[in-house]
């Protein structure tokens, strides 16, 4: 089996997916910890008989505490309903065990010194650190830690032992409770922020989409609305001028055409600019996506600003898609944007990155204007090539070659002035 197919399953995730896996398996070894824990001290038990009660105890209790942090962490998360029940049995179980060792430590069937005290404290704060994932205030926290340290100092006097040792009872189940649950009580706040993060980012950009689709809602409203009120009202007054026979009626049908051809232009105006991209803008908003991501981007090469509009333009275009691509696909660690300008040639772009995920061969083609098919026709265009083909070791490289326009090559100062006139 190859490296790529055992190390899928972690690569296929989202970085907040990645995390939720990490955190969860590092609450889940706590379980193992409790039990080798405290399966120590009660090996050295004088009662056998004993030794097997807190044995089949811990032991359940190290599975119901596994169980109860995968389903508290889902209920933490929004997934799923508070596993009350579940809850009660970790702390029913709790007790019993607790229970026993007291118990037994009464009786003198325990080793004098501190298992008696090292499995308890055991017991306890590894079911307090499940537990406060089910608690909201941290007042109720600290009562859920003190009023355990209490009852266990309150059951170890009930049952005779010595005042020193129901105190260290009571001081190493306060310690342990604290530790066990600010460690589960802060990886699992970790968590829902991380989350929380994710889902603002993904809120974000559909917000961003929404704000542009609604600027370019707006534009097309301001310039069409006028022009349509004035279309109507001059084709009513050829109709009542027609009726009446009147020669005014052509005038005002070749105003209407007039208006009306002026409205395409303005249309196309306000289109052109919607779709038309700035090439610096774009790679500084590359960069600055991508790092933000968690991928080490860089920029290569020339920053294109000699190159005409049109050409620009295309470009942008190409540096978004492909963003969008290494966002959207694979698992990039590192990408290079790489700009050449041949001055008596053509314009190379070429976008680099790892991570990529394999490319099915029956992949369904997209849809004309979109994703990489769009970028091919808007290179066409200009008489340019595209090509997007995944490399060894799981690189992807999309290159973009797009013929210079002669009268606006970079050459001096007529190139300056041709694109300063062009973005005018």
């Amino acid at each position: 089996m190859s490296v790529p197919k055992l190390t899928g399953w972690w690569e296929r995730r989202s970085d907040p997916a990645r995390f939720e896996l990490y955190t969860r398996w590092s609450l889940y070894s706590f379980a193992l910890i409790e039990v080798f824990l405290v399966l120590g001290a009660v090996q050295r038990s004088d009662s056998p008989t004993g030794a097997r009660v807190v044995l089949w105890a811990l032991l359940g209790q190290a599975v119901l505490c596994a169980v109860l942090v995968s389903r508290v962490l889902d209920w933490a998360l929004g997934r799923r309903e508070r596993p009350t029940r579940l809850l009660a049995a970790v702390g029913a179980t709790t007790a019993l065990a607790v229970l026993v060792v007291v118990v037994l430590r009464a009786r003198g069937t325990l080793l004098p010194g501190g298992e008696a005290v090292q499995i308890v404290s055991g017991f306890t704060a590894f079911a307090i650190g499940p537990a406060v994932l089910n608690i909201r205030r941290p007042r109720w926290i600290l009562l859920l830690v003190v009023g355990t340290a209490a009852l266990v100092a309150a059951c170890s006097a009930a049952a005779g032992l010595p005042g020193g040792e129901t105190a260290g009872y009571a001081v190493a189940v306060a310690a342990g409770g604290a530790a066990m649950a600010f460690t589960y009580r802060g990886s699992a706040w970790i968590l829902v922020v991380v989350w929380e993060l994710d889902r603002a980012r993904e809120a974000q950009s559909r917000l961003a989409v929404a704000e542009e689709r609604l600027r370019f809602g707006r534009d097309l409203h301001d310039v069409m609305g006028r022009n349509l009120s004035v279309i109507a009202l001059k084709s009513e007054l050829a109709v009542q001028l027609a009726q009446r026979g009147r020669p005014e009626a052509v005038d005002q049908m070749v105003e209407v055409q007039r208006i009306a051809r002026e409205s395409q232009r303005e249309v196309r105006e306000v289109v052109r600019g919607y779709r038309s991209a700035d090439l610096q803008v774009e790679l500084a908003g590359a960069l600055s996506v991508l790092r933000a991501a968690g991928v080490d981007c860089r920029a290569e090469g020339d920053d294109g600003a000699t190159l005409s509009p049109a050409v620009q333009s295309v470009i942008a275009w190409v540096v978004r898609e492909g963003t969008t691509n290494v966002l959207r696909h694979g698992d990039a660690r590192s990408c290079v944007i790489r700009l050449l300008v041949e001055p008596a040639g053509s314009a190379v772009l070429t976008m680099e990155n790892d991570g990529a995920a394999a490319v099915p061969a029956a992949a369904a083609p997209a849809a004309p204007g979109t994703g990489l098919t769009g970028l091919r026709e808007r290179v066409g265009a200009l008489g340019g090539t595209l090509t997007a083909e995944p490399g060894a070791g799981g690189v992807f490289r999309l290159t973009a070659c797009v013929p210079l326009q002669r009268r606006e090559a970079p050459s001096g100062a007529a190139v300056g002035s041709q694109n300063r006139e062009g973005a005018a």
